[in-house]
């Protein structure tokens, strides 16, 4: 997994997006999910301040439900400029990928 925490962020931006695009995203779900997928070395401390960020970005919007486990959760979705923000994202990084994937298996 990448060490370095600007280049992480950046990514984990996108992978953030694409799971609350999927819907009923909370906090700690989006965390098991990136978790599932590869990123273990994650913590609540890593996703939290990147859902702060983009919530005030706009790109997301908070609505508080009941959870059946106790107090109310937040549920992220994204917004339209959300939506913008994650189809720019897949178009980035498919480019930027395939060039350095490029370069760095050459």
């Amino acid at each position: 997994m990448a060490k370095d925490t600007q280049l992480l962020k950046g990514i984990l931006e996108g992978c953030i997006l694409k799971v609350i695009s999927k819907g009923d995203a909370y906090g700690y779900k989006i965390l098991e999910t990136l978790n599932e997928y590869g990123y273990k070395e994650l913590s609540e401390g890593s996703v939290y301040p990147l859902l702060l960020r983009l919530e005030k970005k706009k790109i997301i919007r908070v609505e508080r439900k009941k959870s059946p486990y106790g107090p109310m959760r937040k549920y992220y979705f994204l917004t339209d400029e959300g939506e913008i923000y994650l189809n720019n994202f897949k178009k980035n990084w498919d480019e930027i990928s395939g060039i350095t994937n490029k370069i760095l298996h050459d």
